[in-house]
């Protein structure tokens, strides 16, 4: 009785915290791990697309500061999805800084989780959230992770990955990802064994109702 409860309507995970702190692969870990099927949305597709800036111009803007993303469109997917309608979520081209034409299709599985630095920024999204999750990790590593993914995944030099992380990375982080720690209901570490991350987000996941959402438990 307590599962069908549980998993009569989408129970939305979100999970925020420092970019390179494990965020996603906390989340595909965890995916690959609840009791029944679960779909992993990333923040990151919801940049804003710029169609009218050249691609030097968008190479320059600020992709860590809240302002980079599209957050109605986010808001309303994510909605529709928790209502049960399955939709077209959008594809981001990293190395052109905007979207792709195509778009993936998401269906509104048993779980949902929402994976990105500022998954927890938005009021809005906090309150459809049944599970909020922050990720915490020391600027060392999570610039360590940067280098790695940047490089092998953007094609991205060294020198910018250094760049963008002195000057807007860790700023941002300082000034919108880590305040937003308080309003989670779990705090897990980017650098402890992941496993034991992953059975921690378990046990709170696949225990708890899902709260009647709209109510907000901002401190």
């Amino acid at each position: 009785m307590i599962r069908d409860i549980i998993l009569s309507t989408p129970y939305l995970i979100a999970i925020a915290g420092p970019s390179g702190s494990g965020k996603t692969t906390l989340a595909s870990n965890l995916a690959a791990s609840l009791p029944a099927a679960c779909a992993t949305i990333a923040l990151d597709s919801y940049y804003l697309p710029l169609p009218d800036l050249s691609l030097d111009e968008r190479a320059l803007r600020n992709y860590d500061h809240p302002n980079a993303l599209d957050w109605p469109l986010l808001h309303v997917q994510l909605e529709t999805l928790l209502d049960g309608r399955a939709m077209d979520t959008p594809v981001y081209q990293f190395d052109q800084h905007t979207r792709a034409s195509a778009t993936r299709r998401i269906e509104p599985e048993p779980y949902l989780i929402l994976e990105g630095i500022l998954a927890l920024h938005s009021p809005e999204i906090r309150r459809l959230a049944d599970l909020k999750t922050f990720v915490v990790a020391s600027p060392e590593a999570c610039l360590t992770r940067r280098i790695e993914r940047d490089i092998a995944e953007r094609g991205r030099t060294l020198e910018s990955v250094l760049e963008q992380f002195n000057t807007t990375v860790w700023p941002m982080a300082l000034e919108f990802v880590l305040p937003t720690q308080p309003y989670a209901d779990l705090t897990v570490s980017g650098e402890a064994p992941l496993e034991q991350s992953v059975e921690e987000v378990l046990r709170h996941a696949v225990r708890r109702f899902p709260r009647p959402r709209g109510g907000d438990q901002d401190l």
